[in-house]
């Protein structure tokens, strides 16, 4: 093993709440640090919001957890998938969804454009199923 390998291993800190955090992110798509927090605080009673943070800050450093778009208060929010792709975003309760519509969405969008392309990933805006049958 040469010593850039053992330099770059020897910085990468995997803690029993990184883990966690990875986990719990894993199971439910998308979270906020609150949602993390609330979610860990039974099985690690004394964790705090700042070790939250830093956790995720780091894990998305190194490319473990994607940044999803920001919750309808404007609360950072991370992704467990990792592979580019597009976001559903429910107006009503804020949940996020996973899907990938940029290749047939974004040439008829830039079509109105005069010539401007769209960077990045696209998220779109409605109402989900659960909140349009709670409408009714």
């Amino acid at each position: 093993m040469d010593t850039s390998t053992l330099i770059s291993k020897k910085h990468v800190r995997v803690t029993k709440y990184c883990s966690a955090i990875s986990r719990y992110i894993e199971k439910v798509g998308h979270a906020t640090n609150a949602m993390i927090l609330e979610a860990l605080k039974e099985e690690y009673p004394s964790l705090s919001a700042t070790t939250i943070h830093r956790a995720t800050a780091r894990l998305a450093e190194r490319g473990e957890l994607a940044i999803a778009p920001s919750d309808p208060s404007g609360s950072m929010r991370y992704d467990s998938n990792l592979v580019e792709h597009d976001h559903f975003m429910c107006n009503s309760c804020g949940r996020l969804r996973d899907v990938n519509i940029a290749d047939e969405v974004r040439p008829l969008i830039e079509s109105q454009l005069d010539g401007c392309h769209i960077g990045g990933r696209i998220t779109v805006s409605g109402t989900c199923k659960i909140c349009s049958k709670k409408e009714v």
